[in-house]
Order: C-alpha cells, then sequence, then structure tokens
C-alpha cells in the first residue's frame, strides 16, 4: 500500500484532529501544519481480528505445531500468523514472503524487567508435529495464573492493513500528546493483534521500543537471555514485530510488545525476539 493510500485512510483522523479535537479530553482543535506533519509519519500495519471483511492470515490458539527440534517454548501459546496470507505490502518489515509465524507470550504479573515472550517461525514445508501447549515454564498450582492463559482468545484471524501513527512524542511537536490521544480515539482497537507499525501502551512516552531495547540489554547483561549474543541498546536499531492488546478479564489495560532487531529480522533470527508486557491494573 503506498504512502498516499495510507493518507486516504487517515483522512477521518486529519479531520477531526483540525476541525474537532477530542472533546472528552479537553482537547481543541489542533494545527493543520502540525497534524499533516504527524501523519507524514505514518507506516503500514496488518491488524488482525476475529472479525470483519479482512482475509484469514492465522488464528488465535489451535494447535501448537512445531518443528521436532525447537525446544518446548518457554511462554504460553498465543496465535499463529500466516505471513503469505498478510495483504500485500502490509507492513514495511523485511518479513518472509511465507510461512507461519507463532507468537508466544506472559501475562504474569510483569514487574518491568525480563522477557515475556517469544517467536518462532516455521517455514513453508517443514516438518511440524502437535505438541502440548501446557509445557511452557508456568508456575505449577497458580491457579489463577492458568485461568488466565485458559482464557487467552481462540479462533480465526482476519487481516487488514490500516495506517499507523506514533503512540509516542517525537521532537518538533508542541501537541504530540494531543495528537496521540486524537489517534487513538479515531483508529479505535481494542483486543487485536497486530504486526508492524508502532508499538503501543497505555503509557507511551518514551516509545516503548526504547524500553524494550533496554530491557534487551539487562537481560543480556545478566545473562539471562540471548546466548551471550551483543545486543544493541539504540532503539532505531530494533522495529516492532507483533503487538496485542489482550483485553481479557484479569489483565485489562495490558499491552505486549514483540520487538526484534532488524539485522536480526533480515537473518530470520527470530530466537532474537525480545517481548515486554506493560499492565495498569
Amino acid at each position: 500500500m503506498t504512502d498516499d493510500e495510507l493518507r486516504e485512510m487517515l483522512i477521518p483522523f486529519r479531520t477531526q484532529a483540525v476541525e474537532e479535537g477530542y472533546p472528552w479530553e479537553d482537547i481543541d482543535p489542533l494545527p493543520a501544519e502540525e497534524v499533516d506533519r504527524w501523519i507524514s509519519n505514518v507506516r503500514p500495519c496488518a491488524v488482525l481480528t476475529g472479525g470483519g471483511d479482512g482475509t484469514v492470515a492465522g488464528a488465535f490458539g489451535g494447535p501448537l505445531l512445531l518443528p521436532a527440534e525447537v525446544p518446548d517454548p518457554e511462554y504460553p501459546y498465543l496465535a499463529s500468523v500466516d505471513l503469505a496470507a498478510l495483504p500485500k505490502d502490509a507492513t514495511d518489515l523485511p518479513l518472509p514472503p511465507d510461512g507461519l509465524l507463532l507468537l508466544f507470550a506472559s501475562l504474569d504479573e510483569p514487574d518491568g524487567e525480563g522477557n515475556y515472550g517469544q517467536a518462532i517461525y516455521v517455514p513453508v514445508g517443514t516438518p511440524v508435529e502437535e505438541r502440548d501447549k501446557n509445557t511452557w515454564k508456568g508456575y505449577p498450582g497458580d491457579d489463577h495464573y492458568q485461568k488466565i492463559v485458559d482464557s487467552y482468545p481462540q479462533g480465526e484471524l482476519r487481516a487488514r492493513t490500516e495506517p499507523d501513527l506514533p503512540y509516542h512524542s517525537l521532537p518538533g511537536f508542541p501537541n504530540a500528546e494531543e495528537l496521540v490521544a486524537v489517534w487513538c480515539d479515531a483508529s479505535g482497537r481494542s483486543g487485536h493483534l497486530q504486526v508492524g507499525g508502532y508499538a503501543d501502551q497505555e503509557d507511551s512516552d518514551p516509545d516503548p521500543l526504547e524500553r524494550l531495547a533496554s530491557s534487551a540489554v539487562h537481560e543480556v547483561k545478566r545473562g539471562r537471555w540471548g546466548d551471550g549474543e551483543p545486543v544493541s541498546g539504540a532503539v532505531e536499531d530494533w522495529v516492532l514485530l507483533a503487538h496485542w492488546n489482550p483485553n481479557i478479564s484479569g489483565r485489562e489495560g495490558a499491552d505486549v510488545q514483540w520487538g526484534i532487531q532488524r539485522a536480526d529480522l533480515e537473518a530470520r533470527r527470530f530466537d532474537r525476539a525480545f517481548s515486554t508486557v506493560y499492565w495498569n491494573p
């Protein structure tokens, strides 16, 4: 999808920002020049939801199918994304053209540190076997957390290409906070899985990818992630692989981000994806 097509899809956002603002948060109409500069940061993303008219491009849940040589995942299974079924140019990421991207995430009470998920890429034609989805390294006897995992969504995911704008402040935008608020209202996303675009969470200043990169560096230094390989703490070396807004009972207000260094993504080193969870109970 071209930038012009993405900007055309942002006409309702621009109209709201310039003519209405966001009365719910006492935000007056914003300067058109600044709104247009904000729109220039548009990026495409694939938004996957349980309904709508998009192409079936994956599923929440379902059987966990992995190659025999892949160890049991460390985190609960969330979703599979069929990369070949994503709309053409749905993201600006150097993703493989086909194969399955499997996403795993923990919604245990996050403490702001550590890795909370993983991504596994299964190329087309790879022999797979079904695994027990409850072999993740959880908390035996923790019925409360098991109940949360059992409430992860299930069912097919339909994908559509949408424009995405930043959820964090940018230099040179005096009304960045107000622009983010209007964009969140205009986009109307909730309970979705997203591939590409910008990282989003309730507290998005600074860019959540900055926190993710910093956490990855910290975990490498502690010897708890990365198998001793170096990792960059510079946010410009990272991209958002995926984002999930859980919208499930007991974890309302949570947001999950999977980030990966661009060089690792280009090399299809999905084992180098790092995940953070923000939760404001």
